[in-house]
C-alpha cells in the first residue's frame, strides 16, 4: 500500500462517502453467518468474542475465533486459538492443519510441517505441505540444463527473487523485463522500496496499465514522485489512477480499491472521506506502520489528537519513526495533548538540521498557540540563536510574558521564572531590561530568588 505523507496542516474537505454510509442501521444485531458472508472478519470476531464473556458461545466458537483471527492477519492469535483446540483429546483432527497454516505464516516452518503431518490428507495439507517444501525443489529444477526448459528457468530465478523480499533483484530482473510480464512490476516495488522512486518511475512511466495492479502500482510511483519532488503533474496522476481503481464496478468493494480510495482522497486532503475507507478496512492491517502511519495522519489532519497520537506511537518502523513528516505530526499531536515536554525532547533528539529547524518554529508556534509558554519561549530562543537577522523577538517576548501571567493565576511555579530571565537576557532587544527589571522588582516583592 502506499505510504503518504503530508506535514501538518489541515486542507479543505468535501465530504463523500461510500454506500456503507448510507444504509440506515438496523436494530437487530446481525448473526455470525451474516458476518461470514460479508467477509466481514472483524465483526465476526467482535461478535464471537462478546458471545464468549457472557457465556452465549456459539457452536465450534473457538475455530470461528481462530478462523477470523487468521483471516485479519492475526497470525499468533489464530494459532494460540488453535493450540488450545489441540490440547483436548477430542479436537478434530482437521484442526491440525489450520494450526499449520497460521505457524507457516510466523516463519515457523518445521513447526508447521510437524503439525500438517498430524492432520489428515486434504487439498489443503497438500499445498501446506508443497509450499514448506518448494525451496530444495527450486534449486534442483534451475540446474536443469536443458534447452527445451530455459524459459522455465527464468520463471523460476523470478520467483526466487519474490520468494527471497528482493533479494538478488537486480542481478535477475532486469534482464527479465522483456520476457516475464510481472519482472518490471517486481523490479518496480524493489525500487521504491530501496526509496530509489526516480528509477521506479523510469522503468514505469511508459508502461499502459491493462490491470488493476498496474494501474495501482503507477499511482504509487507517481505518488512517491509527486511528494519527494514537489510536484502537483504527478500528485494528479496518483489521484487519477487511484479514483479509476476504487470506482471501478470490479474494485471499489476490494480491500485495495478501498485503499486506492483512501489515497485518492489523502491526496485531495478531503481526511474525513480517508477515514471513512480506513475504517472500512483496519481490522485487515493489524500492526501494519504504513497504514497506522496514512490512519494517524489523517486523525490528527482532523483535530483528533488524542487518538492520533495513540496510533503514532504504535508505529515500530524505524524509517517512518525518522521520517519529518511523522515527528512533526507527533509533535503537534503532543501539544495539542498538553504534552509541551514531549515535544520539546523530540526536538533535542534531532540534532542540527533543517527539519529540526522546522520543527523548532512548529513547537514555537503551537505552544503559545495553546498557551504552554514555557516551551514556546524556549523555542523561540533556539531560533533566535540559529537564525540571528529573523526578528523572533516578539514571540520570544509574548511567552514570557505569557509565563508570567501563568505564575500569577497560580498555573505555573514561580521556580520557572528563574529561567525566564536568562532566556530574556539572550535578546539584544532594547526592551529586555525594562521587562526583567519588573520581574525582578515582582520577585522581590513576593520572596522569589532570581539569581
Amino acid at each position: 500500500q502506499i505510504l503518504s505523507r503530508v506535514k501538518p496542516a489541515v486542507g479543505g474537505k468535501t465530504p463523500v462517502s461510500i454506500s456503507e454510509k448510507k444504509k440506515k442501521n438496523k436494530t437487530r444485531v446481525p448473526r455470525l453467518e451474516e458476518y461470514l458472508q460479508q467477509r466481514d472478519y472483524l465483526g465476526a470476531l467482535t461478535l464471537l468474542e462478546f458471545q464468549r464473556s457472557i457465556g452465549e458461545k456459539e457452536e465450534h466458537a473457538d475455530l470461528w475465533i481462530g478462523y477470523c483471527a487468521f483471516h485479519l492477519g492475526d497470525y499468533k492469535r489464530a494459532m494460540e486459538e488453535y493450540k488450545s483446540l489441540t490440547m483436548n483429546p477430542d479436537c478434530p483432527a482437521e484442526v491440525w492443519v489450520y494450526l499449520a497454516c497460521a505457524l507457516f505464516f510466523l516463519g515457523l516452518y518445521k513447526e508447521a510441517e510437524e503439525a500438517a503431518s498430524k492432520a489428515p490428507m486434504s487439498p489443503l495439507q497438500n499445498r501446506l505441505l508443497f509450499h514448506l517444501a518448494h525451496k530444495a525443489e527450486l534449486k534442483n529444477l534451475i540446474d536443469i540444463s536443458s534447452c527445451s526448459f530455459e524459459f522455465a528457468k527464468e520463471l523460476i530465478r523470478h520467483n526466487l527473487v519474490v520468494f527471497r523480499g528482493g533479494e538478488g533483484a537486480l542481478q535477475v530482473l532486469p534482464p527479465l523485463i522483456d520476457v516475464i510480464p510481472e519482472a518490471r512490476l517486481n523490479l518496480v516495488i524493489y525500487y521504491l522500496r530501496q526509496d530509489d522512486v526516480q528509477e521506479a518511475y523510469n522503468l514505469i512511466q511508459d508502461l499502459m496499465p491493462t490491470t488493476p495492479q498496474e494501474y495501482i502500482l503507477k499511482g504509487v510511483v507517481n505518488a512517491a514522485l509527486g511528494q519527494e519532488i514537489g510536484s502537483r503533474d504527478h500528485l494528479k496522476i496518483a489521484q487519477q489512477f487511484f479514483q479509476l481503481v476504487g470506482g471501478s464496478a470490479s474494485e471499489c468493494d476490494t480491500i485495495p480499491g478501498r485503499q486506492c480510495m483512501a489515497s485518492c482522497f489523502f491526496l485531495l486532503r478531503q481526511f474525513e472521506d480517508v477515514l471513512i475507507y480506513l475504517n472500512s478496512v483496519k481490522g485487515y492491517f493489524y500492526n501494519d506502520d504504513t497504514f497506522n502511519f496514512n490512519y494517524a495522519q489523517a486523525k490528527a489532519a482532523l483535530g483528533n489528537y488524542k487518538e492520533a497520537e495513540e496510533v503514532f506511537l504504535l508505529i515500530q518502523s524505524e524509517k517512518i519513526k525518522n521520517d519529518y513528516v511523522y515527528l512533526s505530526w507527533l509533535a503537534r499531536c503532543y501539544i495539542m495533548n498538553q504534552k509541551g515536554q514531549l515535544a520539546w525532547e523530540l526536538y533535542l533528539k534531532m540534532g542540527t538540521s533543517s527539519d529540526s529547524f522546522s520543527l523548532l518554529q512548529l513547537i514555537a508556534n503551537d505552544c503559545y498557540k495553546m498557551g504552554q509558554f514555557y516551551y514556546a519561549a524556549k523555542a523561540f530562543d533556539a531560533l533566535e540563536k540559529l537564525d540571528p537577522e529573523s526578528n523572533y523577538w516578539e514571540g520570544k517576548r509574548g511567552a514570557c510574558v505569557g509565563i508570567f501571567q501563568l505564575i500569577l493565576a497560580n498555573k505555573e511555579s514561580k521556580e520557572t521564572l528563574k529561567e525566564v530571565v536568562p532566556l530574556l537576557r539572550n535578546s539584544g532587544n532594547p526592551q529586555v531590561e525594562y521587562i526583567i527589571r519588573a520581574l525582578r522588582k515582582w520577585a522581590k516583592d513576593n520572596r522569589v530568588l532570581l539569581s
